[in-house]
């Protein structure tokens, strides 16, 4: 097959799966006998990225793979498609997934030192419903309790890579020019999270903002390791 037929194979593969799509998911549909390899697999998804620019949908690569998606510039003219408006998550809810983003693995106990209130049962239960965060051992303490970390599916859905991809603390000091510099809608996932590392806290007794000097010296040994969110550097690309 020439590098045509085969971009046109997995155009069509991306836009029927509706979910990312690895390198290795993408040989499949050939069989065994004359599947492209990885680099021509790479070179023909580079072609249909091509083919995109300028147009209304694109093709990107996030944690678990491929995928054909709307471009966010989109995303204003197409609301009256969907009946029900994507869900808003609240404040405290966005400020404790930032904190697992950015410290973890981070137990329950050590975010409600620095928000400085309790946080939900609720919150947590729908982090981990959503398969954004998810145990990933026992910090060795009296009463061994659970550490948090996040997941493929937490990079999925902010269109990430991987962890490496999340802004550094030193550049979002000033979330509105970030924001609009990027240019980011307001109805945007990781603009969302963005916004909650920018002002979570400044309710409460413990200012976030006082932590970027530490979590910045942290950097390197509190990001997460490879075994818990275990993303091959082969299968993303890299």
């Amino acid at each position: 097959m020439d590098d045509t037929e085969i971009k046109y194979v997995l155009e069509a593969a991306l836009l029927a799966a509706g979910r990312p799509l690895s390198l290795e998911q993408l040989a499949e549909l050939f069989g065994r006998r004359g599947a492209p390899n990885r680099e021509q697999l790479k070179r023909v998804l580079d072609l249909l990225a091509d083919d995109y620019v300028g147009r209304g949908i694109e093709l990107t690569e996030v944690a678990s793979g491929y995928r054909v998606q709307v471009r966010r510039s989109m995303s204003d003219w197409l609301t009256p498609l969907w009946e029900e408006k994507a869900p808003r998550y609240s404040r405290a809810l966005l400020e404790t997934l930032a904190l697992i983003a950015y410290r973890q693995p981070i137990t329950r106990g050590e975010i409600e030192e620095v928000r400085g209130v309790v946080v939900s049962s609720n919150i947590v239960r729908t982090l981990l419903e959503r398969s954004w965060i998810r145990v990933v051992g026992h910090r060795d303490v009296p009463g061994r309790p659970a550490m948090f970390g996040t997941t493929r599916e937490f990079l999925d859905y902010f269109g990430l890579k991987r962890l490496d991809d999340l802004p550094p603390l030193s550049e979002i000091k000033d979330f509105e020019n970030f924001n609009r510099d990027l240019g980011l809608p307001e109805a945007n996932p990781q603009a969302d999270l963005i916004e909650a590392l920018e002002t979570a806290g400044d309710d409460y007794r413990d200012p976030f903002e006082s932590l970027e000097d530490e979590l910045l010296a942290d950097a390197d040994t509190r990001r997460l390791e490879d075994n818990i969110v275990p993303i091959s550097r082969t299968e993303s690309g890299s």
